[in-house]
């Protein structure tokens, strides 16, 4: 018997990459990956789905003209097919967020740091006239912060719309109805570059990229602790880049990739107190993302091409060995 399918995002070869759209791939019981459909688009190299509806929406991250896709995702056709496709208001849009109730879907453009929403009809599509919201600033990193750069968009348990931008230090707010949020923008440590993010029982965690910390604050957005997010470096002396964050379903464990060590850290969580208990291979180069299927973990790495699947014993990953060839993954989804 089966177990519920991934399904993989990444660049394609009109946008540097190598794969060939979003991969369906099904996951056994004995551990097997086994790609079983593709389907053809432009760099979709972060996915989600509908809470409701079976759709799925996905970025085009292109450079210059950024795109949104939606894509019927039945049950009786293991391959998405393209419904629509619309602009995603700026230049190389690398995240999506769906409000709980599905009314709105927000893109992070990271090529101009704009932020766009566009209202969800009853059937999921987007309709005409989204709100875009650019954003101007900087940050004293050279190469990396010489602009806004809209990284993950997030919706609260407020409500709220939490935007992290690595190019401005900051994580932008807006307010249901996607208003802006009157206090501004929240300002984070200098330099640290906000890349992913979570809310967890009156606590953010965010990812450093420029700096390669999980930082903790609480829910006004005061520091509260600091950890590394890695204890090694790169096998060429590379620097820590962490690329996503993820909780464990009891809350007990906090999960990080490290680009340039290659490794999955595991910190356990008491509040704003962060104690790494493990740093394990994350099975290939480049971990950019990852996803937890009960006692699995699958991690896209990017420059492998190949998404690893990782076995969690107590919350902890451990090697497997599995590994699913994929041209330049960026993205799991469970599906």
């Amino acid at each position: 018997m089966s177990r519920p399918g991934l399904v993989i995002g990444g660049y394609t070869p009109d946008t540097e990459g190598s794969g060939p759209g979003l991969t369906v791939a099904r996951t056994h019981a004995d551990g097997r990956l086994e790609t079983v459909a593709e389907t053809a688009a432009s760099g979709p190299s972060f996915v989600i789905a509908h809470p409701r509806l079976p759709l799925l929406y996905a970025v085009l991250e292109r450079d210059g003209d950024g795109g949104v896709a939606v894509f019927a995702d039945e049950p009786g056709g293991p391959a998405p097919r393209l419904l629509a496709e619309h602009p995603s208001g700026g230049s190389l849009p690398c995240h999506l967020a769906l409000d709980p109730d599905g009314r709105w879907l927000a893109v992070a453009n990271y090529g101009d740091g704009t932020v766009t929403a566009y209202r969800l009809g009853e059937d999921g599509m987007p309709e005409p006239g989204p709100l875009t919201f650019p954003h101007e600033g900087g940050g004293p990193h050279p190469g990396r912060q010489e602009g806004p750069h809209a990284h993950q968009a997030v919706f609260g348990p407020d409500g709220v719309l939490y935007v992290t931008d690595l190019g401005t230090d900051e994580v932008r707010r807006f307010l249901p109805g996607m208003r802006p949020h009157p206090g501004g923008p929240v300002r984070l440590a200098s330099g640290s570059g906000p890349r992913h993010f979570l809310h967890h029982e009156g606590h953010w965690y965010v990812t450093g990229e420029l700096d390669g910390t999980v930082r903790v604050y609480d829910g006004e957005w005061r520091e509260a602790g600091a950890v590394r997010a890695s204890s090694a470096t790169g096998e060429s002396g590379e620097e820590n880049l962490p690329s996503h964050i993820a909780l464990s379903a009891d809350g007990r464990h906090l999960y990080v990739a490290n680009r340039g060590p290659d490794t999955l850290a595991v910190f356990a969580v008491d509040g704003s107190r962060l104690t790494m208990l493990a740093e394990v291979p994350a099975g290939g180069h480049w971990p950019r993302h990852f996803a937890i299927d009960g006692d699995r973990l699958y991690v896209a790495n990017q420059r492998s091409d190949t998404v690893a699947m990782l076995a969690l014993r107590d919350g902890l990953p451990e090697p497997t060995g599995v590994a699913l060839a994929v041209g330049t993954p960026s993205c799991v989804l469970i599906r």
